[in-house]
């Protein structure tokens, strides 16, 4: 299974996460591009400590939105979406290769990645971006979403992704971060939540009512969130004292 998480999202001044400690207990970083969090030095010091650490690298592109951190929805048309994502791409590519080390995967941020994962034409606005640029990276997506599918269209592979630390509305979707239960401070509970979805996947009940299960290829901690050492290290002991081997 693998442990993916949100990186490179601090900017000039001000520093989020606890990046250097949380490299060693994930297998994927996704690392901010600069619209959302993020700027040249910091994604270039990510990719490096990354490409030091044997961890695989992606491109974690959002909205333009530096003062919202990426969580607000914009109106930007299809064009502009597609656009933004394959400049983020490109921008992260760039340090990547400078670090000796290959592009893997591209999972899109907040607001973005929780609209394509409902809204069929934004997802493929993402997917054509991600295609456009290298058929062989992987877009990681919410389990069973638009988001996923619109990958599959393109050709592209493409990673079922779950949230130890986040709640899931019945059709799993991602609570909105406004609703109270929404984010899983606990690590014990996070920790349990991530065994369920590498062990079981996700239930979810499809548009016509239908009972689904996706199974999960990915599980994510937001390397923003206050407690985020504590969560990682509590999902990565549950997942290897029940022989469950973290990697990609």
């Amino acid at each position: 299974m693998d442990i993916n998480c949100d990186m490179g999202e601090s900017f000039g001044q001000y520093a989020l996460g606890r990046d250097s400690e949380l490299m060693p207990l994930v297998s994927s970083v996704n690392v901010a591009c600069g619209m959302h969090a993020g700027d040249p030095l910091v994604m270039e010091k990510t990719v490096r400590l990354a490409a030091a650490s044997g961890v695989r690298v992606g491109a974690h592109p959002g909205y333009p939105d530096l003062q919202g951190f990426g969580r607000r929805a914009m109106d930007l048309t299809l064009e502009e979406v597609e656009a933004f994502v394959l400049y983020q791409i490109s921008a992260l590519a760039g340090f990547a290769r400078a670090a000796g080390v290959n592009l893997a995967h591209v999972k899109p941020h907040g607001a973005l990645y929780n609209r394509a994962a409902q809204d069929i034409a934004l997802a493929r606005a993402v997917a054509r971006a991600v295609a456009r640029f290298d058929t062989r990276l992987i877009l990681v997506g919410l389990a069973g979403s638009a988001l996923i599918e619109a990958g599959v269209e393109q050709g592209l592979q493409v990673a079922h992704e779950g949230f130890p630390e986040r709640g899931y509305n019945p059709d799993g979707t991602l609570m909105s971060r406004r609703q109270p239960g929404s984010v899983i401070d606990d690590p014990a509970r996070a920790a349990a939540q991530a065994l369920h979805l590498a062990q079981n996947g996700i239930e979810m009940i499809t548009g016509e009512g239908k009972l689904c299960r996706v199974s999960v290829d990915t599980l994510c901690i937001h390397g923003d969130s206050p407690n985020a050492l504590t969560v990682a290290s509590a999902v990565r002991a549950a997942l290897l004292d029940n022989h469950i081997t973290i990697g990609v």
